[in-house]
């Protein structure tokens, strides 16, 4: 795959490990990609939230044709930089957030995000959307909610000269754990009702 100036995708080593169908996550051998998949047709299917995966667009522009039945994408590019990985409703509220997976033990790395990514949580959270990163730690089995502010407050610093990653302490103090249920498996709904309750208490105050 190519982006438009005809550099190829480099993998991203930092996010989410697609290559690994083995990875254990307390011997589930899912991908957080995957589990937020699952949970997302779950709440679809319960009519509790409506959120989505976003598709990257792209533009093919070789495509052969062994069968008439059958067609073979040789080339293709993405058509412009994605923002974040999912968004939707839930409660009258729109969210929108990015999916990481790292298998650092102490700390986040910011390099597993972009600058585009930034600059649209910063638009969501500034239109009063609900907009965070879901981390997982995959040695630590792991996972948790973290709201952009908290992200964009330390993309800022790193700016400045600052530490380029976000201390696991800090995620684990100021994030909401996610558990895994079977049936939603990373049942982030959980957390946003928690993201959701401060606010009304601090509308309240």
């Amino acid at each position: 795959m190519r982006y438009p100036n005809g550099s190829r995708k480099r993998a991203d080593t930092t996010s989410i490990d697609r290559s690994s169908s083995t990875k254990s996550y307390s011997n589930r051998g899912m991908t957080l990609e995957e589990d937020i998949n699952a949970a997302n047709t779950y709440y679809v299917t319960h009519n509790l939230a409506s959120v989505h995966k976003k598709p990257t667009p792209v533009q093919i522009v070789n495509v052969d044709y062994p069968k008439r039945s059958a067609a073979v994408i040789k080339e293709a590019y993405f058509k412009q930089a994605s923002t974040t990985d999912y968004n939707g409703v839930y409660k009258g509220y729109h969210v929108d957030f990015e999916a990481k997976e790292t298998r650092n033990k102490t700390s986040f790395p910011l390099s597993n995000i972009h600058d585009h990514q930034i600059n649209h949580m910063e638009q969501v959270t500034n239109h009063h959307g609900l907009s965070f990163i879901i981390i997982r730690f995959s040695p630590l089995e792991e996972t948790y909610l973290l709201e952009s502010k908290y992200v964009l407050e330390f993309w800022a610093s790193k700016e400045k000269g600052g530490r380029k990653s976000i201390p696991h302490a800090f995620i684990k103090k100021y994030g909401y754990d996610i558990p895994f249920h079977f049936q939603a498996r990373v049942d982030y709904l959980k957390a946003v009702d928690k993201v959701l309750a401060k606010l009304e208490e601090d509308d309240y105050v």
